[in-house]
């Protein structure tokens, strides 16, 4: 009887959505569910009752229901069941067979709002704090469960232990390596775009939101001297621009919303990619390295597992140091390409479906 495997819900794109598609890949065989799907991935895949109510889509309207809906799900039979969870995953419990199955994690973090309020501005409210206060010991309660829990970093692991009083072992995400490592293909319009920008830059990408830091690469290049290049969208634009034209004014350059193909080759060009907010893990320094571009990144969070200092990247303390901040983009640039792309390819997609059938295997 094969698998199970749980994730909280399916958007069109996401980091944890990646993680589960890899899982599902692994275990192509196993039954998938979700709280509903809002996606055409992965199909077919199971929803709770939350998908058929107009709670659906509405995370922060549902969230009150959802450790009961978890609690409640149908008649199942298999040998194992895996949660993909940052939020209530975990509390997932069948009915029939599947209830004495054993039960595995792959945590993308225990759920921030939480557990972590200063991380995640959801639980900074009265209300969400109230609440935060009713769940903690239910949440924990719930981590008891599984037989085995995989973090997607070392911070995370140290989050479990600190949080849910567990241990975990480390299996980083997917990242997909050999997509970035490939030389693009661009389209006319995208060949334009490249053209349009400087030879050598300073490199942001992301979402336009505060919490991601794009003022560090701009700040990074104003210390520098070098140009820079934002790539991505998002409602802080008009935020970065107006920083940009103060204090590096004429040298910060916007590429909205790349396509894959672009993107990959602005990677490929930037002299480094400046990654500052403190992260689980964070795919984008992978991508940037496996492009051959060293990376600056927080010395807090999950980042610096992945980037080297003073081999793929530098590690910054104090962004607000222009002085360690000219230090270490000085460090990255020198950092060799080649390093770069070797580092990136210990988290390749492959690498993670073999962890991930082992993890299963060796406890199931």
């Amino acid at each position: 009887m094969p698998g199970i495997i749980v994730h909280e819900w399916v958007a069109p794109a996401g980091g944890s959505e990646n993680v589960f598609e890899a899982i599902a890949r692994a275990f192509p065989d196993a039954e998938r569910w979700c709280l509903w799907n809002d996606s055409d991935r992965l199909a077919p895949i199971h929803e709770t009752v939350l998908a058929r109510t107009p709670l659906k889509g509405h995370k922060a309207l549902a969230l009150p229901l959802m450790p009961t809906v978890w609690r409640h799900l149908p008649r199942r039979d298999a040998d194992w069941i895996l949660a993909s969870s940052h939020l209530f995953a975990h509390h997932a419990r069948f009915g029939g067979p599947a209830r004495e199955a054993p039960k595995l994690l792959y945590v993308h973090t225990p759920a921030r709002y939480i557990w972590v309020p200063e991380l995640d501005a959801r639980g900074n409210s009265a209300p969400a704090r109230l609440a935060s206060r009713m769940l903690k010991p239910l949440d924990r309660k719930r981590a008891q469960e599984p037989v085995a829990i995989a973090a997607n970093s070392a911070f995370i692991a140290q989050r479990i232990a600190d949080t849910w009083e567990r241990e975990a072992e480390v299996i980083y995400p997917n990242v997909d390596v050999a997509r970035i490592s490939a030389e693009p293909q661009l389209s006319a319009k995208d060949e334009q775009l490249l053209e349009a920008l400087p030879d050598q830059f300073i490199l942001g990408f992301s979402r336009f939101v505060p919490y991601k830091r794009l003022d560090a690469a701009i700040d990074a290049g104003r210390v520098s001297g070098l140009p820079v290049v934002l790539a991505g969208g998002g409602d802080g634009e008009e935020a970065l621009r107006a920083y940009a034209d103060r204090v590096h004014p004429g040298k910060v350059h916007f590429s909205l919303n790349p396509s894959d193909a672009l993107l990959s080759a602005i990677l490929r060009r930037a002299a480094a990619l400046v990654f500052a907010p403190i992260e689980d893990f964070g795919i984008i320094p992978v991508e940037a390295m496996a492009a051959g571009t060293p990376v600056l990144v927080n010395a807090t969070g999950g980042a610096v597992e992945s980037v080297v200092d003073g081999v793929t990247g530098a590690h910054v303390h104090d962004w607000s140091s222009d002085a360690e901040l000219r230090s270490a983009v000085e460090r990255a640039i020198a950092c060799d390409a080649e390093a770069c792309r070797e580092r990136a390819q210990l988290f390749s997609a492959d690498v993670f479906d073999r962890r991930i059938r082992e993890f299963v295997t060796s406890h199931t």
